[in-house]
């Protein structure tokens, strides 16, 4: 890929992007991490892959807008509408595409190509670990949802079967299980290398809230009669 090239799908990739916790920046760190495992790969076609890298999140803002859209599939009939109308090989554009439409975490629609399996693992490292954490609070944050749920006796819930979104209930449901979804052996390595941070950090925060609450409670009763 020449820099022409890319700079036109860059160029792209940064007038789709308007989600914080989906920026430009998100997407240039999903590049380098599959650039990283690339090395570990064979095969691999890095033209595909760094397309498909660049345009993944192309479909965020409409997801964002109507949260029963799946960016996934919408990035990918983006891409294919942008990639056509500069001209770009239909085999090309038919690998791309598929790429953008498997990377999302789900049972099905699974990536089958080694650039798939590894934009997948890619972008996932992006969810785990310290800056996993980070850009979750970020979009609960811009969602307006909360740091966590209190149960009818008052205490924290910890997050594990909550049916209201918080940032705990996504720690449970997802952010604690995505270490064994890798695909490639080196996605794998590098996400359990960030897996303590992650784990310090929810840990951490459980207790802080959880003996404020406590501590909080029972010196209020005190007072409060």
């Amino acid at each position: 890929m020449n820099k022409e090239i890319y700079s036109l799908i860059e160029n792209y990739m940064i007038s789709c992007m308007e989600d914080s916790a989906h920026d430009k920046e998100h997407v240039y760190r999903v590049l380098y991490n599959a650039l990283a495992i690339a090395k570990t790969e064979k095969d691999v076609d890095y033209d595909v892959l760094i397309g498909a890298c660049l345009l993944h999140d192309v479909g965020r803002k409409e997801q964002f807008e109507n949260p029963k859209l799946c960016h996934a599939m919408v990035g990918g009939e983006k891409a294919e509408k942008f990639l056509g109308e500069n001209g770009f090989a239909a085999d090309y554009i038919v690998k791309v595409k598929h790429c953008i439409q498997t990377h999302r975490f789900r049972q099905s629609n699974q990536p089958q190509s080694i650039e798939a399996k590894i934009l997948f693992d890619a972008d996932k490292l992006d969810v785990v670990g310290a800056v996993g954490i980070a850009r979750t609070l970020v979009y609960k944050g811009a969602v307006a949802e909360p740091l966590y749920s209190v149960c009818a006796d008052g205490t924290v819930s910890d997050g594990e079967g909550d049916a209201n979104p918080s940032f705990f209930q996504e720690y449970k449901y997802k952010l604690e299980h995505l270490y064994s979804k890798f695909y490639t052996k080196k996605g794998t390595q590098m996400a359990k290398e960030r897996q303590q941070a992650a784990v310090d950090f929810y840990n951490s925060l459980y207790h802080e809230v959880q003996v404020s609450y406590k501590n909080g409670k029972d010196e209020l009763g005190k007072i409060v009669e």
